[in-house]
């Protein structure tokens, strides 16, 4: 058990595959942080690419809470964020490539520091690329 400062993030279903068209669901919060020692805190559903070639990334959606904006700004209140998912691209899992689904959540600090914290979810049912038989 760490004393520092950690990202929570929960998914509504936690563990099985959402389908596309399905919304995505669920809360963020931060433990053992001081409120005034943060700018914002932002969250987004993305997708990213890894293995072979080029990486490549795109954001699905991005929520931003300012603490200039909000009082009290409570960290440790689970803040709610839901999404449409979309119908592509899939999670993928080949031996070449990965295409990996995750919601981060990035802690802006006054001093220039940042904290992130991430939860990865699979969109759609892909099989794995070893379980295709010849």
């Amino acid at each position: 058990m760490s004393g520092g400062p950690e990202v929570k993030i929960e998914l509504d279903g936690e563990g099985r595959a959402y389908q596309p068209g399905e919304t995505l669901s669920g809360r963020y919060w931060v433990e053992s942080l001081q409120a005034d020692s943060v700018k914002a805190i932002e969250a987004s559903v993305l997708w990213y690419t890894e293995g072979k070639g080029d990486e490549d990334m795109a954001v699905h959606v991005f929520f931003r809470r300012d603490a200039e904006r909000e009082f009290p700004f409570d960290l440790r209140r689970p803040e709610r964020f839901s999404t449409l998912l979309p119908n592509t691209p899939l999670s993928y899992e080949g031996q070449i490539i990965k295409l990996r689904w995750i919601v981060r959540v990035r802690v802006l600090l006054h001093r220039g520091k940042n904290m992130v914290g991430e939860k990865g979810f699979q969109l759609g049912n892909v099989p794995p690329a070893a379980a295709h038989h010849a």
